[in-house]
């Protein structure tokens, strides 16, 4: 099984809509299965908190996982984890979130995707990031470029971040959410400043299906 990790350059980047058009464009080569360990930010759904995020990712894999099976750690409040997470008296550990993992992990999928949350250095509590649990589970890194003023610096720092974490980072993607100005020299300074291969550059979509086609896989197959 292969297994990447979406991670970005802040929140609001994007990570769902790649991580969703990166599976579905995998599903054609082979089962998909999706992990999104932590989520803030949910509807109390049939007594089950179901994180909109999440539902998405398990609608474009192709393994017909549970939402439980795809985000097992939930809070209801949209704040940061570790907080919601003190506010309950409960504690994020990247062992629990690895258990999670690791019963997912077989050979029934030829892919997994782990979608973050937050950027890379996102904290757990108790001096623990959830960058932590991708460096115990040695996934290969798709870092996702939010193009707006200031993604030069973030996206550097980011990627030596994953890189000093011992992890590779296999592509990085330039989501395009906003207007940006002079979009075409700042993505030509990013090819640059990151050593790894742009997998797309995907304009404002009006869906997840239009953004497959800005996205090539080849690197991830």
């Amino acid at each position: 099984m292969k297994k990447y990790f979406i991670t970005a350059t802040d929140t609001d980047a994007g990570k769902t809509f790649i991580a969703c058009a990166i599976a579905k464009n995998l599903g054609q080569h082979g089962q998909v299965k999706g992990f999104k360990p932590v989520s803030a930010g949910c509807e109390l759904l049939n007594g089950q908190l179901v994180n909109e995020d999440a539902a998405l990712l398990a609608k474009y894999c192709n393994a017909q996982q549970s939402i439980s099976d795809v985000n097992p750690i939930a809070f209801q409040e949209p704040i940061a984890p570790h907080i919601a997470a003190a506010q309950l008296g409960v504690s994020i550990t990247t062992n629990d979130i690895q258990s999670h993992f690791e019963k997912l992990v077989d050979n029934s999928a030829q892919y997994m995707i782990t979608e973050g949350a937050g950027g890379w250095r996102l904290p757990l509590g108790n001096g623990e990031f959830l960058s932590d649990f991708a460096k115990s589970t040695q996934q290969a890194v798709v870092l996702v470029v939010n193009m707006k003023l200031g993604c030069l610096n973030h996206a550097r720092l980011t990627f030596e971040s994953i890189v000093q974490d011992g992890l590779i980072v296999v592509g990085w993607v330039a989501n395009c959410i906003e207007d940006m100005l002079y979009q075409e020299e700042n993505l030509s300074q990013l090819n640059k400043l990151l050593s790894a291969p742009c997998l797309g550059v995907v304009p404002k979509c009006q869906s997840i299906d239009e953004a497959c086609s800005y996205l090539s896989i080849d690197q991830l197959i």
